[in-house]
């Protein structure tokens, strides 16, 4: 079968998005990790299939997959992408709001550049020991829809991205579902710059949404950063984290930055 598909970029995060509102299409995790491939599919991070609202008060929903096939709770670069995506297929002008499984998402557009609204972040913990190759790794942790664990570096380019990463996104401390991995540097105050090492990808993004915002969030509680915080990712794009804070509580989370689209074609699925 032939399926026809969009291929979008969120600051360096590519994905594949496929209309599925008349639910034709139910895609095995075998085909979802072959369209994300990047020697024998389309490549990207991953996938999300634009479906019809279940829930009252959203207008959209999304099935949203890890290039590895299996399934993604939230993503804030993919969030952006497919509001954009969802905006341009069924005409929306004042926003938006889709169903995601970490809840609803909230949309709005300013020209090409998109803010999406964030589900309420998890209780932070902070200043974690974690015992490492090497000695003891002090982590902080947030769920912003998925889980992140927040490690700050002096430099994030001498930062071992893959193989720390991957000590930590599998450490039975994350046990059983693991977590991603967060290396920040602080650039100045209100301003970091963030390396991702992503579970479902295993390995490193050039961009993560739901990173960039947990990232931002802690180092606003333990360095005092006021709203909104300036976020650099490994592309070289920037991005926005905006929130309210009350008593070391966060709401109101909106992350910002562009959503591209790069090409659209169709592709042969077994």
């Amino acid at each position: 079968m032939r399926i026809a598909f969009t291929k979008m970029n969120g600051a360096g995060n590519d994905f594949v998005l496929i209309d599925n509102r008349r639910l034709e299409w139910k895609l095995s995790p075998q085909q979802v990790a072959r369209l994300c491939d990047r020697h024998a599919g389309i490549g990207a991070d991953g996938l999300m299939l634009l479906e019809p609202a279940t829930q009252p008060g959203a207008d959209w929903s999304w099935k949203f997959y890890n290039s590895d096939g299996s399934d993604a709770e939230m993503c804030g670069n993919g969030a952006r992408c497919f509001a954009a995506y969802t905006r341009k297929l069924a005409g929306a002008t004042d926003g938006l709001r889709f169903e995601t499984v970490a809840g609803i998402i909230t949309a709005s557009f300013d020209g090409e550049i998109v803010t999406v609204t964030l589900t309420p972040p998890g209780i932070m913990d902070l200043n974690q020991s974690v015992q490492v190759e090497g000695g003891a790794q002090e982590v902080h942790s947030l769920n912003t829809g998925v889980p992140h664990a927040i490690v700050f570096v002096e430099d994030a380019d001498q930062a071992m991205v893959r193989e720390r990463g991957a000590q930590l996104r599998f450490h039975d401390h994350f046990a059983p579902k693991g977590t991603n991995v967060n290396f920040v540097q602080i650039l100045k105050p209100g301003r970091i710059r963030v390396r991702t090492y992503e579970r479902g990808v295993e390995g490193e993004t050039l961009a993560c949404g739901t990173g960039v915002s947990a990232s931002a969030l802690v180092a606003a509680q333990l360095h005092g950063f006021q709203s909104p915080v300036e976020v650099q990712v490994q592309s070289g794009a920037e991005l926005q984290v905006s929130f309210m804070e009350s008593e070391g509580a966060y709401s109101d989370v909106r992350l910002t930055g562009p959503a591209d689209f790069v090409f659209t074609g169709e592709i042969e699925l077994d």
